[in-house]
């Protein structure tokens, strides 16, 4: 099912493996045409124009952007008791591992009477973005929410489509997760227009003000990410986060049914979703093969699935070696990487480019989408290679604190001048030698 690429006996590039190997191709810069006039609509006419485009592109035109207090707790209140207590574990387990990312200020001492701190500081107002589309993203709502306070942002704001089925709220699993979190606002707005009223806020339906933010998180389709783009320097930003992408390295001793299963776990998300086995073994490859056929034919979303593992975004790497195959995952630098091969912690060790990497054949994907308690919003497109996922410190600002005594000035002073000099700027020196004239 999964078209081949033979790397074996070879040894390509890092830029060889760049071209090589199979990504799914979003073009962000194609839809920003269409994007931008939803921008500058929301920053020219604020809700009311959200509004319009929730009618247009969501089929429905919520009665307030802000949902009502009630309508949050109602979801609560009715939300499956077995749900419900998946939700209340994922939420447990991601707060013990991000409490344990944040930071401490530092100080430290350069001479004496020279000090500098670094103050860690949490962004004020953030938006949270959690997507509708062909599915529902709960687990987003916890996996935004919980770092950012861990990091102690204080005003938070969760995003979500509106839904016709359910009268222009958001799904009321979001809902019900934002409950569970103490998150109090919540706004029923998707898409372009939901990034583009995060940074430019407006007035809701009732007079209410919707409040811009300084920071938006969370992945999104394609227009989401536009947005982002668009607007990134009014507003802060996580990442331009793509289709969700898997790869596993795998060895002979790998469980064909287990690799199968996890590639079409991601599959299942979306038509243009990636998944890529890298191994060292036909035989694997072969029965992998074998098993996504059959596995695929009883999946529930089988059409999307197939579509994904048939596309040219997926596929397996043939390599000679294990070693060959940490080059390309290392290159491919996937969103989630996989590590299904004898030896795994060791080699897990090894991998270099990941947004997370999962270690044996008990520690699938599905695990940390959920429950592992690590950060499933990561980064995709090969970013991993310089990029982290969402975590306690993308809501954080370091700010350099700079307090020197007269004397520790006085000390350093012409090393100042001199530099100020060599630099063609010699008003930075007599911002100095001025603190010295009587």
């Amino acid at each position: 099912m999964l078209n081949r690429i033979d790397l074996r006996g070879s040894v390509p590039s890092s830029a060889e493996l760049r071209a090589v190997l199979p990504r799914a191709e979003e073009d962000v810069d194609a839809v920003l045409h269409q994007v931008r006039p939803v921008v500058e609509a929301v920053a020219a006419r604020g809700a009311e124009a959200a509004q319009e485009y929730s009618e247009r592109f969501d089929g429905v035109r919520p009665a307030s952007v802000r949902v009502p207090a009630a309508e949050v707790a109602a979801a609560l209140t009715a939300l499956d008791p077995a749900v419900r207590a998946a939700l209340e574990e994922s939420i447990a387990r991601a707060r013990k591992v991000h409490a344990e990312q944040r930071r401490t200020d530092t100080t430290v001492q350069v001479v004496p009477g020279g000090t500098v701190t670094e103050r860690w500081v949490p962004v004020a107002r953030v938006g949270l973005y959690a997507p509708g589309g062909l599915a529902v993203y709960p687990s987003s709502v916890i996996m935004n929410v919980v770092p950012a306070q861990a990091a102690g942002v204080e005003s938070l704001v969760v995003c979500s489509p509106p839904q016709e089925e359910f009268a222009g709220l958001p799904h009321p699993t979001i809902l019900a997760a934002a409950a569970l979190l103490g998150v109090d606002e919540v706004w029923a707005v998707g898409g372009a227009q939901a990034v583009a009223l995060l940074a430019y806020g407006g007035v809701d339906t009732d007079g209410r003000e919707l409040e811009p933010v300084d920071l938006v998180t969370g992945p999104g389709n394609l227009y989401v990410t536009a947005a982002k783009r668009m607007l990134r320097g009014l507003i802060g930003i996580d990442a331009e986060a793509g289709t969700t992408e898997i790869a596993v390295l795998a060895d002979s001793t790998a469980d064909p049914v287990h690799v199968a299963a996890d590639l079409i776990s991601q599959a299942e998300h979306d038509p243009a979703a990636a998944s890529v086995l890298v191994t060292d073994s036909v035989e694997l490859a072969d029965a992998v093969d074998a098993e996504l056929v059959r596995q695929t034919a009883e999946t529930k979303h089988h059409e999307r699935v197939r579509t994904a593992l048939s596309g040219t975004q997926s596929g397996t790497v043939l390599v000679s070696s294990v070693d060959d195959g940490l080059r390309v995952v290392n290159a491919y630098a996937a969103e989630h990487l996989e590590v299904q091969t004898a030896d795994a912690s060791a080699v897990a060790a090894r991998v270099r480019s990941a947004g997370a990497v999962f270690v044996g054949p008990h520690s699938p994907v599905s695990l940390g989408d959920y429950c592992a308690g690590s950060n499933h919003v990561l980064p995709t497109g090969g970013c991993a290679r310089h990029s982290s996922g969402l975590s306690v410190q993308t809501f954080l600002r370091g700010i350099h604190v700079v307090d020197y005594s007269e004397d520790a000035l006085r000390e350093v002073a012409d090393h100042v001048v001199a530099l100020a000099n060599a630099e063609d700027l010699p008003a930075h020196g007599q911002a100095v030698t001025a603190r010295f004239r009587r």
